[in-house]
């Protein structure tokens, strides 16, 4: 599965964009566990899940240290752990 993630800084906030070529269960709550973690509260978002994932976000956050490269990172972490996840349950010998 390949997967793009973009964040620009907002005036206040950030603008996260994730898009994927192939859409599975689970995706979507990795990636908001991640906005929550990070404590980034979702101000507006449109998500699609049909052939493929795409979201769009607006998050604005409390941590005043963080930089669009963190949220960035933590939402491919999130991505990359729920992937690896996903693959032990596909390769799971099925009865």
């Amino acid at each position: 599965m390949s997967e793009q993630v973009t964040v620009e800084t907002l005036e206040q906030g950030y603008s996260i964009n994730v898009l994927s070529d192939k859409n599975s269960p689970g995706l979507l709550v990795a990636v908001l566990e991640a906005f929550d973690e990070l404590g980034l509260e979702v101000l507006d978002a449109t998500v699609s899940c049909s052939d493929n994932f795409q979201l769009q976000a607006v998050g604005t956050g409390q941590e005043e240290t963080m930089d669009a490269q963190m949220v960035k990172q933590a939402v491919q972490q999130a991505i990359h752990f729920w992937s690896q996840s996903n693959s032990v349950i596909d390769d799971a010998p099925h009865q």
